[in-house]
């Protein structure tokens, strides 16, 4: 009898512990993720279309409800935009070191925190991503320090999308339209906005 007694209670006990596991799993998750950039920044002297960059970083989640739950990031982003022949009548091109201004590529980094609102659409695999997102732009060298004098150091940018929980991994699309003027009025000519836009395609691990 106690050798039953002590078998049923190591089984509850066990039991137990993994519920609260799983619990506290499913209630806050950790990860990381990465993937594409397809990035463009609208504003006179430069060209229309999406360019190609990447995106690296982790995230926490706090599941409040079957249904609802908070999302924040923390990530690196690389976009790519291209000039435009014109983009002398709005920034100096010496100032980019490129004088002949053909096409000239310049590489947006930006660390960035989203903070996301997530919507289970009839299954908690399956979430609509929406919410803010606050970037600071970062240069190669130090993270600290912005990298070009024609752009401001912050970004406000809106984000929606999707996000796929599969067991372990996530995939995740969505897109980012900004809503801050990049353009640093001191060393600019002041011909309308620059606002970024991305679209974001990323997979990653679920801890």
């Amino acid at each position: 009898m106690k050798k039953l007694f002590f078998a049923a209670a190591v089984l509850c006990v066990t039991a137990f512990s993994s519920t609260a596991v799983n619990a506290q799993t499913k209630f806050l998750r950790f990860g990381l993720k990465g993937g594409a950039n397809l990035g463009k920044l609208d504003g006179k002297g430069y060209k229309d279309g999406f360019n190609l960059g990447y995106h690296l970083g982790g995230f926490a989640q706090v599941n409040l409800t079957k249904g609802f739950g908070v999302q924040g990031e923390l990530i690196f982003s690389s976009t790519k935009t291209k000039t435009t022949s014109d983009f002398s009548e709005v920034y100096n091109p010496d100032n980019l070191n490129d004088p002949e201004n053909n096409n000239k590529k310049i590489s947006l980094n930006y660390l960035s925190i989203p903070i996301l609102a997530n919507f289970s659409l009839g299954s908690p695999r399956i979430k609509l991503q929406v919410g803010p997102q606050f970037s600071a732009l970062v240069s190669d060298k130090n993270v600290f320090k912005g990298a070009n004098d024609a752009f401001n150091g912050g970004d406000i940018s809106g984000v929606a999308g999707l996000w796929i929980q599969l067991p372990i991994v996530n995939i995740s699309a969505r897109y980012i339209l900004g809503f801050t003027d990049v353009k640093n009025v001191s060393d600019v000519t002041n011909s309308g906005n620059w606002k970024n836009q991305a679209i974001q395609l990323g997979v990653g691990v679920t801890l």
